[in-house]
Formats: structure tokens, C-alpha cells, sequence
């Protein structure tokens, strides 16, 4: 009875987060560098409480509170009130006692599938279930939260091991350059578990413009990460460059891991690092894609065509001498341009273009305003339907344009002359699960040459625009 008089309040809270225990093991984090607690969301973790003297259901109320970003507020699920409860319902934020020793409890605690990620301050509040006076126990660790594709209720839940592990767990991969008759290979270090990457990484989401509200939504936080990977307009991680003169920075092809980059990025607060070209821009989407958990690879297309109109042809303009009209020929194909594919249902679209989502961190076009491009429903590219957001008519000009030459006549009109037909979008290549093989995944892309499916992808294109 005397012991009940006590105010009920915390001495220690354990986050169990060590990276043989069962939380981290159990949640796939277990390679992360450092000693935090580092979950992912949709799955139940455990955490232990010591207090001043044993808890008594009957007469003491206890919650947990967690509170990411500026201006953490309930209503924009940055600010999270967890209950204790009896029988915990999955996707909700529930608490429940598990085990009780002494004045120690330790408790199961569970969060929503679309929870917002990032980190996460936790207090503990004990009062008594009768009269006033709360007290509020600030834990001194952090929490981080991140997408989950072990997860079937998470937007990017990816249904096979193997892929998880070569998409979100593997730290090195390849990246293929060149031309389709002469494809080269080099490693790339994406090192998404290194010392700082994961604090490099969400660096990046505060620096954007993004609220942190909108941290729930793979579609928002991929675009904003293609967007805030090039420093074309917002003081991104990478400043692109093709002019050949490299001497105030480092030249792209002297990259080789997407570390030492983010890093410098990290350390310097923000300050744009040069430089880099497309292989770079995507190395670097990988590694932070996988860090928070989102499943990606990185992908090359060869014969890429750069189509600024968006006409969805790659158009050639010469005089009447069949001279080149230098400033109207903005449109250009590229040997091999390199971007990313990353997973994720699509709710936000008609049903059927989840899965492999086509993301470009190159600056080349504005979208809406911003240098970034995605994600595009690579099944949406596939069948021509190129009205569905974000940047799906772009994606599948680089694929499937035409290339077609034009001839000014003497009184200033044009004339086409010449139509080189699937002139683009060869060899789509990315680095096959579980070896260092190249796949090709250009079927993904667009339905194989002289069928009809692919004839019909390229005549609906023709009827939305």
C-alpha cells in the first residue's frame, strides 16, 4: 500500500537497440552502423522501462510519446501519443506489457504501415489514474523509423527475399555504361549502411522543402529525393557537369562510391558537392533509397533520347544545305544515360501501375518547376500511358522516341526528310539479383518490337497528345 503512494515515475528507459538484439535483427537494421534504435514502421519492437517502484494497472496510466520535426503536431501524425493497451490491434500505434519483473516492464509496441519515417524523440508519461500531475521521462536516444518492404501493408512491400536482399540490403553494385555493342561495367560502392549514411540521408528530407508530415508517402519522398539529389535549384547533394573542365572539383569518373559524397554533403551542411554525371546522380538515389528503405536499383538505358518538349519525338533540324540548325537542336540521344527504378504500389493511380517506378535525379528537364523526374509507372511507360504523373510522357520519349530529321525550305517552313523508326531505348540494363550478371529489363520498358501490344503502346501515345 505505501509502495502505491509513490508517484509513479521512470528511472531508465533500455530502446534494446543493440545490433545483435532482436529488435534490429527482427527488422532487417542489424547492419546499420552504430548502436541506435533503428525499425521499421508496420512492425511491433520491444522497449524496457525501469521505474521507481512496480507498476499497478489499476491505479497507474502510462504513455508513450514520440515527436519528429520542427513543429510535431497530432493532427499531422508528427507528434504520436501511444496508449497502452490490453489487446493491440496491428496498424495502429499500441503499446502493450509483455513481460513484468520488479519494478522493470517491458513493453511490445507497434506502429502503423504508413507511419511518417525519420527520427524520433521519445518521452515516457506516467500519472496516476486519479488526480493531476503527470511526469514525463525524455529519453536521451532517438528513434528512427523507415519504410518497410518486409511489411505487406506497406506501400513498398516487395513479395520475394531475394529481391529484398539484392534491392534494399545489398551495399555494392554495378553500374553499366558505353555503348549497346560495347557495354561497360563498373562496381559501385553504395555503402547505404557506412558510418553517418543514414543521418546523411535524412539530412537530405530536412533539407528539402517537404514537410515532414509528407515523410509517410514513398511517391512524395522519392520525388523530393530526385529533386534534392542534383543541386540545379534547391543546394542538392551533387552538381552536374559534361563541360570536360573539372579542375575546382572532382571529375565524375573518379567517383566510385556514393560515401564519400554524401558524406562531404553532410559535413559541410549542405554544401553542393562537384561533380557528377548521370551514374553519379543514380548511385546516389540507390544508396539513399536503400537506406530508408525503399527497394532500388539503378538502370541504364542505351540510346537514350533527351526529348526537351516532350514531344516524344528526338527531332534533327537543318538548313537548305543540310548544315545542322545548332540552336534549335536541344534535343539530343545519349549513348547511355542511367537512372533509377525503385518499388511501390501506386494508389494515387488506376490500378496496375504499382511495382517498378522509373526516378531520374540527372537534372535534364524541369518538372513542375523542379529539376527532378519521377516516379513514372514503368508499366504506365510500357503501355503508352503517358498522362499518368509524374513525368511518364519524358521516361518514355528516352525509351521509345523516333528520330526524325527535318529540312528548311526557302520559305522558312519544314519538311521531314528522313525518320529513323526505334532509333532509342536499347539494352536497358541493371545488375541482376544475387549476381553480378547484367540483366536486361528492357520488356519491362516496352513490349517487344513488332507486336502488337507495343504497336498499340506507341498509337495510344499518339492519340494523348
Amino acid at each position: 500500500y505505501s509502495q502505491q503512494k509513490i508517484k509513479l515515475s521512470v528511472c531508465s528507459v533500455d530502446l534494446l537497440s543493440s545490433k545483435e538484439g532482436q529488435n534490429r535483427k527482427e527488422h532487417h537494421t542489424d547492419q546499420y552502423h552504430g548502436d541506435g534504435l533503428i525499425i521499421r514502421r508496420g512492425q511491433r519492437f520491444n522497449v524496457e522501462l525501469e521505474l521507481n517502484r512496480a507498476y499497478n494497472a489499476d491505479t497507474d496510466k502510462l504513455h508513450l510519446d514520440l515527436k519528429t520535426g520542427p513543429l510535431p503536431m497530432v493532427s499531422k501524425s508528427t507528434h504520436v501519443i501511444i496508449p497502452l493497451v490490453q489487446q493491440p490491434k496491428d496498424g495502429h500505434w499500441e503499446a502493450k506489457i509483455i513481460e513484468q519483473n520488479g519494478n522493470k516492464i517491458k513493453l511490445s509496441v507497434n506502429s502503423p504501415p504508413k507511419a511518417v519515417i525519420g527520427l524520433y524523440g521519445l518521452s515516457v508519461v506516467t500519472n496516476p489514474l486519479k488526480g493531476e500531475g503527470s511526469t514525463t521521462y525524455n529519453s536521451a536516444k532517438n528513434i528512427t523509423l523507415l519504410f518497410n518492404p518486409w511489411c505487406e501493408d506497406d506501400p513498398v512491400f516487395l513479395d520475394d527475399e531475394e529481391q529484398r536482399k539484392e534491392y534494399v540490403l545489398n551495399d555494392t553494385g554495378r553500374l553499366y555504361y558505353g555503348t549497346e555493342k560495347q557495354i561497360g561495367a563498373r562496381t559501385w560502392n553504395f555503402g547505404q549502411f557506412h558510418e553517418g549514411m543514414l543521418d546523411a540521408c535524412l539530412f537530405i528530407l530536412e533539407k528539402s522543402d517537404m514537410p515532414p508530415s509528407g515523410r509517410g508517402d514513398p511517391v512524395n519522398v522519392v520525388r523530393v529525393i530526385s529533386a534534392m539529389i542534383n543541386a540545379q535549384d534547391d543546394f542538392g547533394v551533387l552538381v552536374g557537369n559534361w563541360s570536360g573542365d573539372y579542375t575546382d572539383g572532382v571529375s565524375p569518373s573518379a567517383w566510385s562510391s556514393s560515401v564519400e559524397i554524401l558524406r562531404k554533403y553532410h559535413s559541410t551542411n549542405g554544401t553542393p558537392v562537384s561533380y557528377g554525371q548521370c551514374w553519379v546522380f543514380s548511385g546516389i538515389t540507390t544508396t539513399v533509397l536503400r537506406c530508408l528503405g525503399i527497394p532500388a536499383r539503378s538502370v541504364t538505358n542505351f540510346q537514350s533520347a533527351h526529348d526537351t518538349d516532350v514531344s516524344l519525338t528526338t527531332d534533327v533540324y537543318f538548313d537548305e544545305d543540310l548544315d545542322p540548325i545548332d540552336y534549335l537542336n536541344s534535343d539530343s540521344v545519349w549513348n547511355f544515360h542511367v537512372w533509377n527504378d525503385c518499388w511501390m504500389a501506386r494508389p494515387d493511380l488506376p490500378p496496375g501501375h504499382g511495382g517498378w517506378q522509373a526516378v531520374d535525379a540527372t537534372p535534364q528537364e524541369t518538372s513542375q518547376g523542379t529539376f527532378c523526374c519521377g516516379p513514372a509507372s514503368v508499366n504506365a511507360i510500357r503501355c503508352g500511358h503517358v498522362y499518368l504523373k509524374h513525368d511518364a510522357p519524358f521516361v518514355f520519349a528516352e525509351v521509345n522516341s523516333d528520330k526524325i530529321y527535318w529540312q528548311r525550305n526557302r520559305d522558312g517552313t519544314f519538311s521531314q526528310f528522313h525518320m529513323e523508326k526505334k532509333a532509342v531505348g536499347h539494352q536497358i540494363s541493371t545488375k541482376a539479383v544475387g549476381s553480378d550478371e547484367r540483366a536486361d529489363i528492357t520488356h519491362l520498358y516496352k513490349h517487344p518490337e513488332g507486336t502488337q501490344r507495343r504497336r498499340l503502346a506507341e498509337e495510344v501515345n499518339a492519340c494523348q497528345l
